[in-house]
């Protein structure tokens, strides 16, 4: 097959680079960046587990071909940190609240918690489970991560004040 050149921006990192027409945008993050924080779940857009920002939306990576996000800016589990490595409120919470188990849906919520919370900063338990319900987890029984939503939702009131 015939690779066709893409330009998109991951994690404010510019990135060109020839892909096949069939790859998915999950795909070239882990394998042609390097990215292994996107995981792959059920590969047919259900569980959530492959969501990353998309110009800021959140999308399933598995269902979106790679020459699809050409010219966007891709921001993955990976770019959520500061720089130093300090942790995002969302990341920060999901830990202090146990919103997490083994950790393999985690990047999904995580990318599908800041959508929500930059776009509703005050969120009910309704909305926030609402805003999750594309996201699967296997081993919680979501109280530790719609608790985690509510104190990440706080955490970033307190810093935007």
């Amino acid at each position: 097959m015939r690779e066709h050149p893409i330009e998109l921006s991951v994690n404010g990192t510019p990135v060109a680079a020839g892909v096949e027409p069939r790859m998915t945008l999950a795909d070239f993050l882990r394998d042609t960046c390097g990215l292994t924080g996107t995981h792959l779940g059920c590969e047919h857009g259900a569980c959530g587990a492959c969501t990353v920002l998309l110009d800021g939306e959140a999308v399933r990576s598995c269902l979106m071909f790679a020459v699809q996000a050409d010219g966007t800016e891709v921001t993955t589990v990976e770019g959520i940190a500061a720089p130093d490595g300090t942790l995002s409120p969302v990341q920060s919470a999901l830990r202090e609240c146990h919103g997490l188990q083994c950790g393999f849906c985690t990047p999904g919520f995580v990318m599908s918690l800041t959508a929500l919370l930059r776009d509703n900063p005050d969120p009910s338990d309704e909305e926030i489970r609402e805003g999750l319900s594309g996201n699967f987890c296997r081993c919680t029984g979501y109280q530790g991560i719609v608790a985690a939503a509510r104190r990440a939702a706080e955490t970033q009131s307190v810093t935007r004040r």
